[in-house]
């Protein structure tokens, strides 16, 4: 026996899914108009369609930076798309903002954590296959960062572009929110690699070290003196690279550790997140 499908239930299905109006139409056929079973073949064609865009490079998207009420506690998320058109749609924003919310509230432990979490009776995971069978395109969580201080600190850089987060030492008041957007614009903009030397990586020294010394040396100077004006020249890496000691956009005089210190007598920079779409 044929089951009818009429206007009305495609168009409900529609609603629900956000399927096109013939893929909805043709999961209530196969389905003989049981709309559960319509949703699980639509996230079925979403599965197909993410397999074979497995192989595309989600080079677009969201970043999301957000911290919990109390402001001890942040999160960055990335929700990745193919292209710009789809990142700046209206619903894609929407999911990536209601991800966030969700990561957050959970304090879930890592990007398989939040595709487990349930959403809108079915879970992230399944609900990102539906985006992927109503976009057409590879939509997927590509970074999550968490960040835990006596405040956290979040903000995000161009439109939705890059997302920070700054922990600093001590309670959220007005100075300390404020000190943290302040370090939060600068670390958007010129991208330390690391807070301290002791961030930085072994393998990045020495690199850079070596580099100097070779340099010196092509320069015609004799092997001790090149490890002595290397160190010099590591020292200057560190304060371009490294968060506390760059000098801080705003005002040049200071380093970030010593502005920090400026509006709140002991305060500092402990952590730091930034997650760029492309980066």
């Amino acid at each position: 026996m044929s089951v009818t499908i009429t206007a009305s239930d495609v168009n409900k299905l529609r609603q629900q899914t956000g399927a096109g109006m013939m893929d909805c139409r043709k999961a209530l056929m196969e389905s003989d108009g049981d709309f559960e079973k319509a949703i699980d073949y639509l996230r079925a064609k979403g599965q197909k369609v993410a397999a074979n865009r497995s192989d595309r490079d989600a080079k677009e998207g969201v970043v999301i930076a957000k911290a919990n009420p109390a402001g001890t506690y942040g999160i960055i998320l990335t929700l990745s798309a193919e292209t710009d058109f789809v990142s700046k749609n209206e619903d894609f924003m929407k999911f990536g903002l209601e991800l966030a919310e969700l990561a957050l509230e959970n304090k879930a432990a890592d990007i398989d954590a939040i595709k487990a979490l349930p959403m809108q009776g079915a879970t992230v995971g399944e609900k990102l296959l539906e985006m992927v069978a109503k976009i057409g395109e590879k939509i997927d969580i590509t970074r999550y960062e968490q960040v835990n201080a006596e405040a956290v600190v979040p903000y995000i850089h161009g439109n939705y572009r890059i997302g920070v987060l700054v922990g600093l030492n001590k309670a959220a008041n007005d100075n300390v929110i404020a000190a943290g957007k302040d370090v939060a614009m600068q670390i958007a903009a010129m991208n330390p690699l690391g807070l301290n030397e002791s961030t930085i990586s072994e393998e990045t020294i020495a690199r850079e070290k070596a580099i100097a010394v070779e340099q010196i040396m092509a320069e015609g100077k004799p092997a001790d003196m090149a490890e002595k004006i290397a160190a010099g020249k590591l020292n200057k890496f560190f304060k371009e690279n490294t968060l506390v000691h760059q000098a801080f956009v705003k005002d040049n005089s200071k380093t970030v550790a010593e502005y920090v210190k400026s509006v709140e007598s002991g305060l500092e920079v402990v952590a730091f997140s930034r997650v760029a779409i492309g980066g």
